[in-house]
């Protein structure tokens, strides 16, 4: 996915999408500062809330792209065979489909300060899968994948905190060993709707018009 001004897109979205820590990756937050959308003054804040349904649906999607750092072309197909699943809901298969992304394996597993950095990281071939290095960072994983750090990037500064940061990895549908910076997958992730913050139906809806 192209390279875009995040606090721009935040303030665009009318939503601060948090990366690691509830912090704003550039230490600067311009939507802290100016929680509107660029070029309308704080006293148009108040108008924001009167969008219409395909308003709220397709900023509902453009959050959901943009925090997964996906082009709307591979999102679309997502949805696409998201909807078409057979045996699942459609938001389930969605969500499962968007964690499954090895770049943002490698963001759950904690020490990318955000799924961009993941990508990066695997895009620069850092981490393997099952042993073979994989640059791909949509390559979907699969339940019994191991996905690891390469041996000759282990040394590398970004990875210097990367054992004590894979300790507080949060997902459950991931086991970690942080002493050989490895994990496995041994399990779908999900959907939680109690703790999710993208409402998934309204983005199934914007595709289904």
């Amino acid at each position: 996915m192209a390279k875009k001004n995040t606090c721009k897109t935040c303030r665009r979205l009318g939503e601060s999408l948090v990366l690691r820590g509830g912090k704003c990756a550039s230490g600067k937050c311009a939507f802290a500062r100016r929680p509107t959308p660029p070029g309308k003054p704080m006293a148009e804040r108040k108008h924001r809330s009167t969008v219409t349904e395909f308003g709220t649906q397709m900023r509902e999607k453009q959050k959901v792209r943009f925090s997964y750092g996906i082009s709307e072309k591979q999102f679309s197909a997502y949805v696409k065979d998201a909807a078409h699943a057979k045996g699942v809901a459609p938001t389930d298969s969605l969500y499962e489909r968007l964690e499954r992304r090895l770049d943002n394996v490698v963001f759950v597993l904690g020490f990318p300060k955000s799924r961009a950095h993941a990508r990066q990281i695997t895009s620069h071939g850092h981490i393997t899968v099952n042993g073979k290095k994989m640059t791909i960072p949509s390559y979907p994983v699969k339940n019994g994948d191991i996905i690891a750090v390469r041996e000759g990037s282990k040394k590398s500064p970004i990875f210097a905190t990367a054992a004590e940061d894979m300790v507080k990895a949060p997902a459950d549908w991931i086991t970690v060993d942080p002493s050989k910076l490895s994990a496995t997958i041994k399990g779908a992730p999900k959907l939680d709707k109690n703790r999710m913050t993208f409402n998934l139906q309204s983005v199934i809806e914007f595709y289904s018009r």
